[in-house]
């Protein structure tokens, strides 16, 4: 074994380096014209049924708006039911022929299964799944009161991801349907406070990776890793460390900066056109994809600049560090965050959410 071990070492790096370079062009070239051919034919989405949970706000909220326009029937969840209601409201004046609201919390299976059951029940099929429910934990792991709490960030970023599917794989084998899956550029990305919400989405990612092996052509998956987007996420809802959901900007803005956000419209276009032609994956924006790269060539130098630019020195507080610090320069924060994410005010819950003034 050691002596194929030490063969592989020798053989693989440069059989990988003389693939790159003669397969790379032909590659492009042929991923070029299968965009092309995937854009012409691609799907019409107008009186499919599309389930989207997570769909109260944000990047779901405007997915479900974008299908709207496109004459989709739409199912949509989330635990906020006024919310929910208003978004179907909206999506019906937009275009659907119908849309029903269901509240629910896709980490307990039993809402999933009734989320299934009426969608089927209503409807008669499901075309498209889209899974967008999300919880963002933002603390340093040492600074966590109650580990346990934290949980929930797992159960619904990637189980409640999994229940959904596992419920929805036999109707969208009979539609051959699709799944669109909201990830996030944070599964490739280190950065400080973020660690159990990239690890959640990380997990998103290789499962549907592997699902995609599993289903093949029966059932369509597109993955979608966006970056920063209008959301209730970037208007600073995180987990606290008391894994408290509260609003607060401070802690937002130290961790992400002047990282331009996304508005919420536009990705949502592009999230639909992807999975209408059937994309694999999708980064919106697609310079995000770009930030790969960096961390595949250069990951000491990506780790030691985000240490440095988004952590304070030890003892000072957060709010102290570069990366606020610049986002606080005259001007910047207009230029990069929308007017709806400098804001604090967010949608009804039916649950306490702590809101931290900003500092002036």
């Amino acid at each position: 074994m050691d002596f194929v071990d030490s063969v592989l070492n020798l053989v693989a790096p440069i059989a990988t380096i003389c693939a790159l370079f003669c397969f790379t062009p032909l590659y492009i070239g042929f991923k070029v014209l299968w965009y092309i051919f995937r854009s012409i034919s691609k799907e019409d989405v107008a009186g499919k049924v599309v389930l989207i949970v997570g769909a109260s706000s944000g990047i779901g909220e405007h997915v479900a708006y974008e299908y709207a326009k496109r004459g989709a029937c739409l199912v949509l969840a989330a635990r906020r039911k006024h919310s929910l209601q208003e978004v179907a409201d909206t999506a019906v004046s937009l275009g659907a022929p119908d849309a029903i609201a269901i509240r629910a919390d896709v980490s307990n299976i039993e809402d999933c299964k009734r989320l299934i059951n009426k969608t089927i029940s209503h409807f008669g099929k499901l075309d498209h799944l889209v899974n967008c429910a999300g919880i963002t934990s933002m603390s340093m792991l040492e600074d966590i009161t109650d580990i346990t709490r934290f949980t929930q960030v797992m159960d619904t970023n990637f189980w409640g991801y999994v229940y959904m599917t596992y419920l929805s794989i036999p109707h969208l084998r009979r539609s051959k349907g699709k799944i669109v899956v909201i990830a996030s550029s944070a599964t490739w990305m280190p950065v400080p406070r973020m660690n159990i919400y990239n690890a959640s989405k990380a997990a998103v990612v290789s499962f549907y990776e592997s699902l995609r092996m599993e289903l093949g052509s029966e059932v369509g998956i597109t993955i979608v890793t966006p970056g920063l987007t209008e959301s209730e996420m970037s208007q600073g809802k995180i987990m606290d460390k008391d894994g408290e959901m509260v609003i607060d900007q401070d802690m937002r803005d130290a961790e992400m900066s002047i990282v331009p956000i996304e508005l919420a419209t536009k990705s949502a276009v592009a999230i639909v056109d992807g999975a209408s032609r059937g994309d694999l994956s999708l980064a919106v924006p697609q310079w995000v994809q770009t930030t790969i790269y960096w961390v595949a060539f250069f990951p000491e130098m990506v780790d030691w600049v985000n240490h440095w630019f988004l952590l304070a020195e030890p003892g000072a507080s957060p709010l102290d560090a570069p990366s606020k610090m610049l986002l606080d320069v005259p001007g910047l924060r207009h230029i990069v965050q929308p007017d709806s994410v400098i804001s604090p005010v967010i949608k009804e819950y039916d649950y306490k959410l702590v809101v931290h003034t900003p500092h002036k």
